[in-house]
């Protein structure tokens, strides 16, 4: 086999275990939002209490997603994307499937943590292996399809929670990772990681933190996707309690808004993939991209009285407006050299994730204040969330040309 025919069967294999893991990372990240009021409700919970169960039942997980982005972030640098890949896939996997047998919401954190743990490594190793051997000028494609394919994992969690109960969807997610970690099996680890495994500060998280330009360039990449979990974790996990709120014509089910506004993602990361490689640029399609999200929002806080397919309908547009995730990925990858990147593209979209603790906190906050309005708290978090996510756009590099080949330096 030629050198050229080899590198080409070894992005291939890398490009589909990488879209597979995110597909079943999605497919777990999101099933809880979808049977969130089915299982809350076999605990015997009604009412009040799935809201501030189901609240803090996924902070839980997403404080897991937190310390699981660094741990397998700095494991990437130092084992290598591989390493990662394999871990992360093990522990999610058999957390689902202890989650099918939980019957407390004790026990039910304690899986969605260990969860979390286990999901933060998944997209972050696979972007990074993906984006280390595709060639520059064509990165943004392969890095499409994984965070597209990924998604899909949404609608596959809605289809099965409709079709079995919330303990067998777990336990399908489970076996899912399992097959998938069988078939990571022969591929090839990044060519670039191994010419760095002499480097210094390979994995040193805390070297982020060394001086300003390097973390504020870090937190830059955090901030910009603010919105994309203002959106799912907010206004789409309480989509029910959204729609009472503006007398949707039916009630609304929290599986089928995710699901449709998963499936706008999906296009909306295909769009925002090719716009970004149209354009050449990455901040320019996340500052269209963002506009956008930020339109549909405010139509869908001023709708009243909307039919209930007409609402699924307006989640799934939120979802294409709110479709830059892969870009959000892909300028983190391009912004930090092979010694320090797979920390940096693992800790970005799960510090992002974790963001939904002190929002979903604020939106609680605002509810007090608004005396329990949650459309005014909502709009004054796609405020802050928003604003924030244009600031920081503006002062990032595009980082399209950007050869991934380099050390980064923490002078």
């Amino acid at each position: 086999m030629t050198q050229e025919k080899y590198l080409t069967k070894a992005l291939v294999a890398a490009i589909i275990v990488a879209s597979l893991g995110n597909f079943v990372d999605i497919y777990d990240l999101l099933l809880f939002s979808i049977v969130r009021v089915n299982s809350l409700k076999s605990f015997g919970l009604e009412g009040a209490q799935l809201t501030e169960s189901g609240i803090s039942l996924l902070n839980i997980q997403m404080a897991g997603l937190l310390l699981g982005g660094i741990l397998w972030g700095m494991l990437g640098d130092r084992k290598g994307r591989l390493y990662v890949l394999f871990g992360s896939i093990f522990i999610y996997s058999a957390a689902n499937m202890m989650n099918a047998f939980v019957h407390s919401t004790t026990t039910y954190g304690l899986c969605r943590f260990i969860a979390g743990i286990g999901l933060a490594g998944e997209l972050g190793a696979g972007i990074t292996l993906v984006a280390e051997l595709m060639p520059k000028a064509k990165r943004g494609y392969a890095t499409t399809i994984v965070a597209a394919t990924g998604v899909l994992g949404t609608l596959a969690a809605y289809f099965v929670a409709d079709l079995f109960d919330w303990r067998t969807s777990f336990f399908v997610g489970g076996c899912l990772g399992f097959i998938i970690l069988l078939l990571r099996i022969g591929v090839a680890e990044s060519g670039i990681f191994k010419e760095s495994k002499e480097a210094l500060n390979r994995g040193n998280f805390f070297a982020l933190f060394r001086n300003r330009k390097t973390f504020f360039k870090y937190l830059r990449c955090i901030l910009i996707g603010l919105p994309f979990w203002t959106v799912a974790g907010i206004f789409m996990t309480l989509s029910p309690e959204f729609g009472k709120v503006l007398n949707v014509q039916g009630e609304v089910n929290a599986g089928a808004s995710v699901a449709c506004y998963s499936a706008g993602i999906v296009f909306g990361d295909m769009i925002s993939g090719l716009l970004s490689q149209m354009l050449q640029s990455r901040i320019k399609a996340v500052y269209v991209f963002l506009a956008l999200s930020m339109l549909s929002l405010v139509v869908f806080l001023t709708q009243n009285g909307l039919s209930l397919p007409h609402f699924y309908w307006l989640c799934g547009a939120v979802g294409v407006a709110t479709g830059y995730w892969v870009i959000f990925i892909t300028i983190a990858t391009e912004q930090f050299g092979t010694n320090i990147r797979a920390t940096v593209t693992t800790t970005v979209p799960n510090f992002v994730r974790g963001a939904v603790i002190p929002l979903s906190l604020l939106f609680q906050l605002f509810k007090t204040y608004f005396n329990g309005s949650i459309v005014s708290s909502g709009s004054v978090l796609v405020l802050i969330s928003y604003g924030i996510a244009f600031l920081a756009l503006m002062k990032m590099k595009d980082s399209f040309h950007k050869d991934l080949n380099y050390i980064e330096e923490f002078n």
